[in-house]
């Protein structure tokens, strides 16, 4: 890790270059944003993940931290686009914990200290941002405790929160975080942050619950270092204030309105009755409120004549295969698996007001780029990395001893099942070597073919079970039950589970003798799994007890209170065994069941 300390000395612009530069500053004028001549508005997409990955949630992964790679930003900057957003927000930079493990990657690591790793993704987004014709909205602070804010500046200093907002030693402290993101040289461009027009504006925080005085002096020290980019109020007010409307230094008004919608258009047109005429103002947040109110929120925005509003909020394609999850946040471009909170029709909402709003037609829907095939170490574990506005995938195979290729799937999905394999070849025949390749598809047609995989045989055939429903069961006792979502926030964003109590059960019946198995769960409580019990056996009746081996994946301290991944696994089935028989106690809810069997 290359770590930066960071020193007040401002830093000359330089020699800076720019290979397309269609992009320019925009300014306020009035209440309006003016893009040249121009008016800007936007209807679009808060993404959190844009820089920083909060949700890796592979299941031996104990941290969920990681920074977005260039796949990831340009999946994200691109479905931006494809939507007509032509803004976005993301979130702020992290900020050390006391006790983080060494393995938790934070952007700010002591006063003055940065992780230039860390902010390499910054300069890949103003880089894309660039290329893509969108803007991004960067805030500097959070006020919250997910990923370190004004309490772990404060911590650094032994000092309590609260002190954040008066203490000069911490406002200093902080001015240093303000300066090295300002002033910092793109790696990739040669651009300076504060030269870049891909910025729309530096927003003093997320939803800070702040005395004035302190955004007043960031805002003017922001202006100092910067006299190209807006400068935004990062409140938690959801009104606009005098403070605010009368500072020169903050150019941009905003609030965040989680409301149903009546409330919520109540506090938009209130907020835009203040700002009227005197200083341009966006909805930086809204969301979780049904459809039908989103647009009746948004069109009440329109019509108001506000600059911007953004919904709470996008996950991207995983670079591991699939999407990040992170409880009802939404994919691009909508899904049946999203059917809850009524994605596709909330991403066609977004893209036909994000047209709207600028008075035109959204652009015509184009074919997806050419997907990328992950490597290919069994038929049962096939991933691929996403494109940009696929909804479905088509899949081929070919034998070593095939002249041809055979299409296995043509509505293939990667927002089914998060952090798993996201397809698995149940015709594959044990010991044969298949290739794979595969082409994205979505309402304007297909993509050009992958390449194809490198070939891979299994030993046998697999029976997987995202305990979705009971199709794949033998037989279960009535105490089983599927386990409500609303806790997905502790169990790695997994939908699918079970629990039961003690005596309950769930067998499977296999068609082959059982080879191998792997069972993944979440104990709720310290050791709640040690009593779960793995039987197997030739008859349904008669089954007798596995030596299994127990996997620990304890969540690193974090703001959710996730669970504990436990990981089973067994070898050494008797014999001719065909059924297998789980166990259950309480406070243990079973994810995943996978049985190879020949």
């Amino acid at each position: 890790m290359r770590i930066l300390v960071c020193t007040l000395i401002l830093l000359a612009g330089g020699a800076e270059s720019l290979d397309a530069q269609a992009l320019r500053f925009v300014r306020a004028r009035g209440d309006r944003l003016m893009d040249g001549e121009n008016e800007l508005r936007f209807v679009s997409f808060n993404i959190p993940n844009l820089a920083y990955i909060e949700d890796d949630h592979r299941f031996e992964q104990v941290n969920p931290f990681r920074v977005a790679d260039e796949f990831e930003i340009r999946d994200a900057l691109e479905t931006i686009r494809q939507m007509g957003g032509r803004v976005t927000r993301m979130y702020v930079p992290s900020v050390r914990k006391a006790g983080d493990d060494t393995s938790v990657v934070r952007h700010v690591l002591a006063p003055g200290v940065f992780n230039e790793e860390a902010f390499r993704a910054y300069d890949r987004i103003l880089q894309v941002a660039n290329e893509k014709g969108v803007r991004v909205i960067i805030p500097l602070v959070d006020n919250w405790w997910w990923w370190g804010g004004p309490a772990e500046y404060a911590a650094f200093r032994g000092k309590s929160k609260e002190e954040f907002w008066t203490d000069s030693l911490l406002i200093a402290d902080f001015k240093k975080t303000v300066t090295y993101l300002i002033t910092r040289v793109n790696t990739i461009t040669g651009v300076a942050f504060r030269n870049d027009p891909a910025i729309l504006g530096w927003e003093t925080g997320n939803e800070l619950d702040c005395p004035y005085s302190w955004t007043r002096e960031i805002a003017a020290t922001i202006r100092s270092l910067d006299t190209n980019h807006l400068v935004i109020e990062g409140t938690n007010r959801r009104e606009i204030s005098d403070d605010a409307l009368n500072d020169p230094n903050i150019d941009v008004l905003s609030t965040h309105t989680y409301a149903p919608a009546p409330q919520a258009i109540g506090a938009i047109t209130a907020a835009r009755a203040r700002a009227r005429g005197r200083k341009p103002y966006v909805v930086g947040e809204f969301g979780y409120i049904p459809t039908a109110g989103m647009r009746e929120v948004i069109d009440t925005a329109i019509a108001s004549g506000i600059s911007g509003i953004m919904v709470w909020s996008l996950r991207t394609h995983n670079r591991d295969g699939g999407f990040y999850y992170h409880q009802n946040a939404y994919r691009w471009p909508g899904f049946p698996s999203g059917a809850a909170w009524d994605e596709e029709a909330v991403t066609a909402l977004f893209r036909e007001e994000a047209a709207a709003i600028n008075r035109t037609a959204p652009q015509p829907v184009q074919a997806p780029e050419t997907p990328a095939l992950l490597p290919v170490a069994s038929p049962y574990t096939i991933s691929w990395k996403g494109s940009t506005g696929a909804s479905s995938y088509l899949i081929e195979r070919k034998s070593d001893d095939d002249l041809f290729w055979t299409v296995i799937s043509t509505d293939a999905t990667d927002a089914a099942i998060g952090y798993r394999p996201l397809y698995d070849d149940t015709t594959a025949e044990p010991g044969v070597r298949y290739a794979y390749r595969l082409r994205a598809r979505n309402g304007a047609g297909y993509s050009a073919l992958s390449d194809a995989s490198a070939p891979a045989a299994a030993e046998g055939r697999l029976l997987v079970d995202e305990l979705g429903d009971r199709t794949r069961w033998f037989r279960a006792t009535e105490g089983i039950a599927f386990v409500p979502v609303r806790d997905v926030a502790r169990a790695k964003e997994d939908r699918g589970r079970i629990q039961g109590g003690k005596g309950d059960f769930i067998e499977y019946s296999l068609p082959g003798a059982l080879m191998s198995l792997r069972v993944d769960l979440f104990a709720t409580g310290p050791g709640a799994d040690t009593a779960l019990g793995f039987l197997a056996g030739a008859l349904a009746d008669s089954l007798a007890p596995l030596a299994v081996t127990r996997q620990v994946f304890a969540p690193l301290p974090n703001a959710y209170g996730a669970y504990t991944a436990v990981r089973y696994t067994a070898t050494g089935a008797p014999p001719g065994s065909r059924f297998f028989r789980i166990d259950t106690t309480p406070d243990c809810q079973i994810a995943r069941v996978e049985i190879t069997y020949r």
